[in-house]
């Protein structure tokens, strides 16, 4: 399969230093919304949406407190549809979006593909559906899917893919895999895909810097502040990027990357 790797949402959060580990203290940090748009035979799918035209259109309403937070540059030359009708496609050639979890910077664009089906883990749906906390509260923005999505929910469990759980995301596709990794959310998922150059490794917000997967592991004091704050369960993630850390040490021909890491980003694009 082929497969693109878009940058749909750069965010610039304060002080470069303390987020991405260089520059300027007083420098914008830059992070991006890696997602995935894989040609297929019978159409496209694409892994995470980033932000869509109603976040870029209506921030304040569609975003609210992440506007300050996060500092979206909102470009919608930089949202996913814009860059599938760029590569020559169609909103309709999009027949599925996998999600790895339903925060509005991997969801927002939902709406922009009304007639994809959308691949979440049932737990994810479970809590954006019915929040049991108030920080569960706060991270779902159902403005987001208030279009009525074509929902299709995916139990964990099944086969096994390098030492993982794995979940076919399209029954009739092992080339297309969810791969549960809670934590950052109650349902949070990676996503494998078999591309021409090998196993991809999306791993969405299981870590947000490229260093949280080497040994020994390392982090930048601002992002290690964020995924304490969004965090679901502290020792669930940190127990999955043991286990990643692992897999990247067993398997290095695996390509892992996270959702927001610039120089994973810029790597895959260039390779």
């Amino acid at each position: 399969m082929r497969v693109h790797h878009l940058n749909c949402a750069t965010m610039c959060p304060a002080s470069a230093r303390l987020v991405n580990g260089e520059g300027s203290l007083v420098a914008s940090g830059r992070l991006v919304a890696h997602c995935l748009l894989v040609e297929r035979a019978d159409g496209l799918v694409l892994v995470d949406t980033g932000f869509g035209l109603d976040d870029v259109r209506h921030k304040w309403r569609r975003l609210g407190a992440l506007v300050p937070l996060l500092r979206p540059r909102l470009d919608e030359r930089e949202t996913a549809i814009r860059q599938v009708e760029g590569l020559g496609f169609r909103a309709a050639d999009v027949r599925h979006v996998v999600v790895t979890h339903l925060d509005p910077d991997h969801a927002g664009g939902l709406a922009d593909f009304p007639s994809a089906e959308v691949h979440v883990l049932g737990a994810e749906l479970d809590a954006a559906r019915a929040p049991r906390t108030l920080a569960e509260r706060a991270r779902y923005r159902r403005i987001a899917w208030r279009h009525n999505p074509r929902w299709v929910r995916h139990a964990e469990g099944g086969e096994r893919w390098l030492g993982f759980e794995a979940v076919r995301a399209l029954e009739d596709d092992d080339a297309l895999l969810m791969i549960p990794l809670a934590g950052h959310s109650r349902g949070h998922t990676g996503v494998a895909v078999r591309a021409d150059a090998g196993w991809l490794l999306h791993c969405g917000d299981a870590y947000f810097f490229h260093g949280e997967v080497e040994t020994p592991p390392r982090s930048t004091p601002g992002l290690r502040a964020i995924q304490f704050l969004d965090d679901a369960d502290h020792d669930a993630r940190r127990a999955n990027q043991a286990r990643l850390r692992a897999l990247r040490s067993a398997h290095p021909e695996v390509r892992l990357f996270c959702s927001h890491d610039p120089h994973e980003f810029d790597d895959a694009r260039g390779a």
